[in-house]
């Protein structure tokens, strides 16, 4: 049986173990959670290189990928480098196309109207392949990077305009501590509405879900929310709120999501493949030989 392990800088409290098999292979799929701790998920990384098949890093990002330009969160590339022998993958560039491809299916299978819809993307340098795809669909957006990371709150409100703030921006910010940018460990797990008229303004809210939740409001009346990686717990925040429908990006395996680069590491385990050998046209393949499918649930 093959054997995958995320390793989060997420709380532990979300942490969780499945049996699935796909393509005839059975997998062990777990994810652990180190409370922020970099210095403790390296150690974790260490202690399973060379005995397990994949290892996924959660609760940061290797890369950001926006069209064929990357930038380098360095942090994340000391972890993915502690690892010797072992693949280690990131889910960045599985997850511009799966969180494209949830958006076309909500647009194309289930019909839902997008054109003219208010698409607030809290952080769409994280999530480009979902911002692209809400803005092809005909919404109106805004992106909440500067507001969330930064805490500065001014909202683009086109693709051009991110693309300069990156440019500008992640030859410093790549180097700041993981911490700094996104919420870990218990920070996760707490919530402090800001922004609300933002949140209100949104017929759609897309992103990561710790981000949607770091500042999410009472009343998220009607909304629909895109992510991925949800608990049940999460499940009855947003139903709580009012939040219409959940999309979410991943498929579910013994009750929750798991994290993108959970799903990397699997699909590295189930090729033989290396995380930097595939491409998004591959993803997009193994995706449909898998039928992943966005799941799609009414919480009213």
């Amino acid at each position: 049986m093959k054997h995958v392990v995320g390793v989060s800088l997420g709380s532990a409290k979300r942490d969780h173990k499945a049996q699935i098999t796909l393509l005839g292979e059975e997998i062990t799929v777990e994810r652990r959670g180190t409370n922020g701790d970099v210095q403790k998920a390296i150690e974790l990384i260490r202690s399973l290189d060379g005995k397990v098949d994949a290892i996924g890093l959660g609760g940061t990002d290797r890369w950001f990928f926006m069209g064929n330009k990357r930038y380098t969160l360095w942090e994340a590339e000391r972890m993915a480098k502690t690892a010797k022998k072992t693949p280690v993958a990131d889910g960045s560039m599985l997850k511009g196309v799966i969180e494209r491809r949830a958006v076309e299916y909500i647009r194309d299978e289930d019909k839902m109207p997008l054109d003219g819809k208010n698409a607030f993307v809290v952080c769409a340098l994280d999530r480009y392949g979902m911002a692209s795809a809400l803005v092809e669909s005909g919404c109106n957006l805004k992106i909440g990077d500067l507001a969330f990371a930064l805490g500065i709150p001014v909202f683009p409100t086109t693709l051009s305009t991110l693309k300069i703030v990156a440019d500008l921006l992640m030859p410093v910010l790549g180097h700041m501590p993981i911490s700094v940018l996104y919420p870990t460990g218990k920070s996760q797990e707490h919530v402090m509405p800001k922004f609300t008229s933002v949140y209100q303004w949104a017929d759609i809210i897309g992103g990561d879900c710790h981000f949607i939740k770091k500042h999410m409001p009472e009343d998220l009346s009607g909304k629909v929310i895109i992510t991925n990686t949800v608990t049940r717990d999460d499940v009855e925040a947003f139903r709580s709120r009012g939040v219409k429908t959940l999309v979410v990006s991943t498929p579910e395996f013994s009750g929750r999501s798991f994290a993108t680069n959970v799903i990397d590491a699997v699909l590295v385990t189930i090729t033989g493949r290396m995380p930097e050998d595939f491409t998004p046209s591959d993803y997009l393949d193994i995706l449909t030989k898998l039928e992943f499918r966005p799941r799609v649930e009414e919480l009213q």
